[in-house]
C-alpha cells in the first residue's frame, strides 16, 4: 500500500497511541507516536506530518499551549483529541487553531474519517508544489513546513490567513467570490457573513505586501472578489 501522509499522534496513554496508529495505518497512513508535549514540538520539523492529534492534558506542557506554540511555527491541522468535554472548552480548542476536535471516550473508526476529511479538505489548501517563489523570491511559499516568508523573514501567518493565501495562489489570475472563499477557507459549515473574509485579506496583506493599499499579491476585483496577482518565478 502506498502511504502518502503522516501523522502525529501525541498521547500520553500508550494504550490510546496504540489504538489510533493500528486504525490510522490500517487506512494507509503513516504515524509517529509521541508521549509528551515537548516531544510534539520536537518531532516537528523532522516528521513533517500531514495531520497531528492531540491529546489536550500531556504531562509536560498542556495542549493549548503546544497548539499555539505548532500554530506559531505551521499551519499543520490539528484534531484535538480530549476527556474536555465542556463547550467552552471546545470553543477554545477551535478558536486557538485547532481543525477539529473529538473527546474521549472515541470510536477509532470516527477518528480516522475525521482525519481524512479534515485532509481531503486541506488538499485544496496545499500549493502546486512543495515551494514556490513569487518576484525573485519576495514571497516565498514552502508548502513542508506551511511557512510563508516575506522578504527572506517568516511572515507568521495564521492557519486561516495561509488557507486563504494558498488557495488564490493555486490559481493565479483566477477571480474567487467572497462566497468561494468562505467556502474554501472555513468550509461549508460557516455560518457568519461572507464579508469576513475582507478582515481576514486586510491582515494578510498587512503581512506580504510591501504596500498593503496597492497590494501586488492579493488584488480586489471591485463587485466580483479576490485574485492573486504574484508571478511565480
Amino acid at each position: 500500500m502506498k502511504r502518502h501522509h503522516s501523522i502525529l499522534v501525541a498521547d500520553d496513554e500508550k494504550k490510546i497511541a496504540d489504538v489510533l496508529s493500528l486504525y490510522l495505518e490500517r487506512a494507509g497512513f503513516n504515524v509517529v507516536c509521541v508521549y509528551t508535549g515537548s516531544d510534539v514540538l520536537r518531532r516537528l520539523d523532522d516528521v513533517h506530518p500531514s495531520l497531528i492529534i492531540l491529546d489536550l492534558m500531556l504531562p509536560d506542557i498542556p495542549g493549548e499551549e503546544v497548539c499555539m506554540a505548532v500554530r506559531a511555527r505551521s499551519s499543520v491541522p490539528i484534531l484535538m483529541l480530549t476527556a474536555k468535554h465542556r463547550d467552552e472548552d471546545r470553543l477554545r480548542g477551535l478558536q486557538i487553531g485547532a481543525d477539529d476536535y473529538v473527546t474521549k471516550p472515541f470510536n477509532p473508526n470516527e477518528v480516522v474519517a475525521r482525519v481524512q476529511a479534515i485532509l481531503r479538505r486541506t488538499q485544496l489548501d496545499r500549493p502546486l508544489a512543495d515551494r514556490l517563489e513569487y518576484r525573485g523570491g519576495d514571497l516565498v511559499i514552502d508548502a513542508l513546513s506551511q511557512v510563508v516568508y516575506k522578504g527572506g523573514d517568516n511572515a507568521e501567518l495564521t492557519a486561516t490567513e495561509y488557507k486563504l493565501l494558498v488557495t488564490l495562489s493555486r490559481y493565479p489570475r483566477r477571480v474567487f467570490s467572497r462566497e468561494e472563499l468562505i467556502d474554501r477557507v472555513f468550509g461549508m459549515d460557516f455560518r457568519g457573513d461572507a464579508r469576513a473574509i475582507d478582515a481576514h485579506v486586510k491582515n494578510l496583506r498587512a503581512k506580504i505586501e510591501d504596500d498593503p493599499k496597492n497590494p501586488v499579491y492579493i488584488q480586489t476585483v471591485y463587485g466580483m472578489g479576490y485574485r492573486f496577482g504574484g508571478d511565480d518565478d
